[in-house]
């Protein structure tokens, strides 16, 4: 087989990893205490929680969309 017949080369899966990290990342990001019926959990509204997370989510999505668009190039 052909490395011409693939659609993706070893850049494009490498990215995809990355981004793929980067997704986990931003959830793990998201995890923290939560509040129960008897207490009230403030972290819940951290900036950590409600922006960072979902932008750094946001970036790691982005960049997997890249690396599936990204035409590898020719030798």
């Amino acid at each position: 087989m052909d490395k011409k017949d693939f659609a993706f080369d070893k850049i494009n899966f490498i990215l995809l990893a990355v981004g793929m990290a980067i997704v986990v990342i931003g959830f793990l990001l998201m995890v923290g205490p939560n509040s129960t019926d008897t207490t009230f959990e403030p972290d819940i509204f951290s900036a950590r929680r409600i922006k960072v997370a979902p932008l750094v989510c946001l970036f790691g999505f982005v960049s997997m969309v890249y690396a599936v668009v990204r035409k590898p190039k020719d030798k």
